[in-house]
């Protein structure tokens, strides 16, 4: 049994000048009852220090400041009160609220996979994980504002997208699976799915977390290998599509917004000559010119063609 056992383990230690000591264990199993199954688990913990951008950025974006926060925020305002105190022409509706100074976020994570061989052809993965944060690290939108004596609304400074962390717990889970099916000698269809989700449990922390990862996604594709046929040899090919769900992506105050829905198809076809150690190549992504975003403010990403040579040199 033993020999079919291996554990690790390892420590990680952080230090950054703005922050404590912090430490990360991290343990593993993996397990291979025979030579078509493999089974793994692992305990596991994880730092995030902030980034200079979290805890230094002064960004103006034209609707807010993106700042950093490596001291706190104090009084600032949240932004329906703000409305409403200038609607209703009546500081008494304004509400206040404090930013505690940007901590690390910590993670730990328990996961768990599983592959396997099946019919000598069939290749399985499976991937399962549950992740629980402290100190999430997120971002608030407040207001900096003056109150003018006599005048019935505040004056406003400045509005803030401050970096800061997660009051509650946040978890995320996931999963995913790949399978490879080798057949016909020359070819492999293949194919994986992954699923992911953050979840606030019920939390009323007014923090956008920018989580910006799609719930569902899949690939489906089929490809050849040094095909030998009558049209000649070392012919090989490539045809995958890919499917995003849609999702909410939190960037910058005014690039957040939905990501729609995207599937596009990508081809390629080459052609080896073993003589000159060269592979040519011509393809093309989003062969239909499915016109879609993948990041909200971005630009619309269409079809893409290329031509590539490769030349092995040992």
């Amino acid at each position: 049994m033993y020999d079919k056992l291996k554990l690790n383990l390892a420590m990680r230690m952080d230090k950054n000048q703005n922050f404590d000591y912090l430490f990360s264990p991290a343990l593993s199993a993996i397990y291979n009852p025979d030579e078509k199954n493999t089974l793994r688990v692992s305990l596991s913990s994880a730092i995030r220090n902030p980034t200079l951008a979290d805890q230094y950025l002064y960004y103006q974006v034209g609707r807010a400041i993106l700042i950093g926060n490596i001291n706190g925020y104090d009084s600032l305002v949240t932004i329906q009160s703000f409305i409403n105190s200038l609607n209703y022409q009546n500081n008494d509706t304004l509400e206040y609220f404090n930013v505690s100074a940007v901590k690390p976020e910590e993670v730990k994570t328990i996961e768990f996979g599983y592959r396997t061989t099946l019919f000598k052809k069939l290749f399985i993965d499976m991937n399962a994980y549950y992740s629980s944060y402290t100190n999430f690290i997120g971002y608030k939108l407040g207001a900096d504002i003056s109150i003018v004596p006599g005048l019935p609304q505040p004056y406003l400074n400045n509005i803030y997208r401050v970096a800061t962390n997660s009051k509650d717990r946040v978890t995320t889970s996931g999963f995913t699976i790949g399978m490879s099916y080798f057949f016909g000698k020359f070819y492999t269809l293949n194919g994986n799915w992954s699923w992911n989700e953050l979840d606030r449990h019920g939390s009323t922390d007014p923090l956008i977390p920018a989580f910006n990862t799609p719930k569902n996604k899949f690939n489906v594709g089929l490809t050849g290998q040094e095909i030998e046929n009558k049209i000649g040899n070392n012919w090989g090919f490539g045809f995958n599509y890919k499917y995003v769900q849609g999702f909410l992506f939190e960037g910058s105050p005014q690039f957040t917004g939905e990501i729609e829905d995207y599937g596009i198809l990508d081809a390629q076809i080459n052609k080896k000559f073993p003589d000159i150690k060269t592979t040519f190549k011509v393809g093309c992504t989003n062969i239909l010119e499915n016109l879609h975003y993948e990041v909200y403010g971005g630009p619309l990403i269409g079809r893409l063609m290329y031509f590539q040579i490769m030349l092995e040199l040992n």
